[in-house]
Formats: structure tokens, sequence, C-alpha cells
């Protein structure tokens, strides 16, 4: 049996991510003191919204060529064979198989595919909100978070540091902050 969620606004219908709005973003650590942000520039998604939001659907393309640090040598070694290999593998990509309504939130279930590698990844979001634009559109937003392993997907290069710990972290902390429009239907 379906239960009806209330989400206050909501909007059947397909949405493409506004770049100028959005970001995806990580981090990982760095000689196990510090974190190292950075974020991909370019990417391209759109969110299925359907009239039961547990059957809603989202997919991804992330150029990894965009990655960016704050740092061109630090970025040309992500793009680099040592993680990313980017010229080899030039996208990311995510594709939702599920939607679940646990204790608190939402969270989307899906194959993420990195390096030549697909791994179930699930998502936990936060509905930002739905609601007008200033052009006479309608918007939605959403927070989505999770962790991956940079192992688990083929990236394995491991720098020891003197006194144990390696150079960078295996796991990687993801989050997007997503601004989406909606788009016309074609007649």
């Amino acid at each position: 049996m379906t239960v009806a969620v209330a989400i206050p606004g909501y909007l059947v219908g397909t949405w493409k991510v506004d770049p100028a709005h959005s970001e995806i973003s990580f981090t990982t650590r760095h000689l196990m003191i510090t974190k190292v942000r950075g974020r991909f520039t370019s990417y391209d998604a759109t969110i299925l919204t359907a009239p039961d939001p547990l059957e809603s659907s989202v997919t991804a393309t992330i150029d990894l060529t965009s990655v960016d640090t704050g740092n061109e040598t630090r970025d040309n070694h992500l793009r680099s064979a040592d993680y990313l290999e980017a010229a080899k593998y030039p996208t990311m990509t995510y594709r939702s198989t599920g939607v679940r309504r646990p204790a608190e939130g939402w969270a989307i279930d899906g194959e993420l595919t990195l390096h030549g590698v697909t791994r179930s990844v699930s998502l936990d979001v936060e509905v930002g909100g739905f609601g007008a634009d200033t052009f006479g559109g309608q918007r939605v937003g959403f927070t989505a978070t999770t962790q991956i392993s940079r192992r688990d997907f083929g990236i394995d290069l491991t720098i020891p540091m003197d006194g144990g710990g390696v150079a960078v972290g295996d796991k990687v902390s993801i989050s997007l902050e997503i601004q989406a429009v909606l788009q016309e239907e074609e007649t």
C-alpha cells in the first residue's frame, strides 16, 4: 500500500538543474590532519517528479575534467591516471533506482559509475522546497549528501606517511546543493 506524502508546493514534471544556482562538491582528508574541498563545474541532471514522490527519479552526468579545488596543480593530478583518469573516463554518472522515505528526510538509491566501475550509492536528501521564480517559472531545491570509498571505484593510489596514515584519505564526502527549473511540456 502506498502512503501519500505531502510536500508543500509539490509539482509533477521534468526539471533541469540550473548550474548557476547549484553545486556538486566533495571533501576528503589530506595528510590525515585537514580536509581538501573541491567541486565540479560542469554537469547535467534531470529530475522527474512523479505523482507519487516515491516513484520519482534522477539522472546526472558530471564532467570529471571540470574538477576544481582552487589549485591547478592539484586539479591536474586529480585528472591524471593516479585518481580520476579523466582522459579515459571523462564522466561520472548517477541513475536512481528508487526513492525511499526513511525515519527522517528522504533517500534516493541509485547506481554511480566512476572510473569504469558501477556501485550502488544512496543519497540522503532534504527537500528545500518548490516555488515560483522571478521569471514566471517554477523551481525546486534539494540538498543531498553521501560518502563513498574511492577504492570501491578502483581509485587506489595510497601514499603512506611516516608515522602512519596516508596522504589522501579513502573516504570522499559528496554534497549536492541543487536548484532545478521546471521544463515546459512539449505539445
